[in-house]
């Protein structure tokens, strides 16, 4: 029996675990594999109940499972608390605690969502790129912080960006591990060019190309070019790996280049442990969306295929999490919506669900689908 604790948290967050945990359901109620879920508090709900962002409790709930599945944290109730438990400080600190240094944010445009990006379809279509993010060091963590008053009356604000040979190696190697399975390139990310930590960056990630990983295509770019690559020929990319600063940026642009937030999964992954297993959290990569809140309105689709990305990653369910991701395709196809992706224009052929009935709608594709799959197998 595998254990997944579930982290609605805050806004709309408990609105699309509940439609995630209904997959769940359905896969525990198909296949032969088992799936265990408990619950427990992260961000301002976790404020609320228990003065701080992620207890302790709900913290060594995350560190028994075999992977946690997290849906959105914060919202403007919270704005005023103090910025060290701020509901944010909560997932902070469990991608820290868990040592989750590698974010995978995939960015994959669906046939029937090519429209819904700003950019033109031709530039689009069939994209699927992987951005892999440093997670747990950089200039998020670094020391020294803070911000402090200086004699003239004038106020300074200082982070700093911080990496060493380890924590790029073992990020790279993620990065280069992945290409593998995919298109076999791996761009990396970086300003070694006016950065000293970039420098070291580009030297690293190059060593361990050479020293492991020959048969794997590594070219480098700054990552302020990569931006804009990402815009003007993104199809050159498959595998991006940067730093956690450069990757936060660089992840939400591409996500945008497939029309939706609310389409977009993401997993952060520990190291693999000597039984095989790994810490990891999933979660999609929109926010808690206060305004829609509540209003059954919101697309619970990202967070479905973080439970696919959980399948494949953390399960080895490798033939569930194409299924699963198949039904999503199947349901976009055949014109089923959430408010966020329903075209502006010409609606024609396209239906709008709720939440709860886009759901129904997958549920009902993984029906249709499992003789199909049973059948090729």
């Amino acid at each position: 029996m595998s254990k997944i604790v579930l982290l609605p948290g805050d806004g709309l967050g408990p609105e699309v675990m509940a439609e995630a945990v209904k997959v769940i359901g359905w896969f525990n109620s198909n296949f032969v594999t088992k799936l265990e879920t408990s619950e427990g508090d992260i961000g301002g709900c976790s404020i609320d109940k228990h003065g701080v962002p992620l207890s302790d409790a709900t913290l060594k709930k995350c560190r028994e499972a075999d992977a946690v599945l997290l849906a959105a944290v914060g919202g403007p109730k919270w704005d005023k608390v103090d910025y060290a438990i701020r509901p944010e400080a909560g997932l902070l600190k469990l991608r820290k605690e868990l040592e989750l240094f590698a974010n995978l944010r995939p960015a994959k445009v669906f046939d029937a969502l090519v429209d819904a990006s700003t950019l033109k379809a031709s530039v689009v279509k069939g994209l699927d790129i992987l951005i892999v993010r440093e997670l747990t060091g950089g200039v998020y963590f670094g020391e020294p912080r803070g911000i402090e008053n200086l004699p003239n009356g004038e106020r300074r604000g200082v982070n700093t960006q911080v990496y060493t040979t380890h924590e790029i190696h073992r990020v790279a190697r993620v990065a280069f591990e992945l290409a593998r399975k995919r298109n076999n390139k791996v761009c990396s990310a970086e300003k070694a060019n006016v950065m000293e930590s970039g420098k070291l960056w580009r030297e690293e990630v190059t060593a361990l190309h050479a020293a492991e990983y020959k048969d794997v295509n590594l070219s480098h770019m700054y990552a302020d070019n990569c931006a804009m690559q990402l815009l003007r020929n993104p199809a050159q990319f498959d595998v991006i790996v940067t730093d956690n600063l450069f990757g936060d940026i660089l992840s939400d642009e591409a996500a945008m280049l497939t029309g939706s937030l609310g389409m977009l999964p993401s997993a952060s992954l520990g190291a693999v442990k000597p039984d095989g297993k790994r810490a990891a959290l999933y979660e999609p990569i929109h926010g808690s969306a206060p305004d829609i809140a509540g209003k059954n309105i919101a697309n619970p689709l990202a967070t479905i295929l973080s439970v696919a990305m959980m399948f494949r990653y953390s399960f080895g369910m490798m033939k569930e999490a194409a299924l699963l991701e198949q039904a999503v395709e199947s349901v976009l196809a055949k014109g089923l919506r959430t408010a966020d992706i329903m075209p502006t224009g010409d609606s024609a052929g396209c239906k709008k669900l709720s939440t709860s009935d886009m759901g129904a709608a997958l549920l009902a594709e993984l029906d249709a689908l499992k003789p199909k799959m049973a059948a090729r197998a």
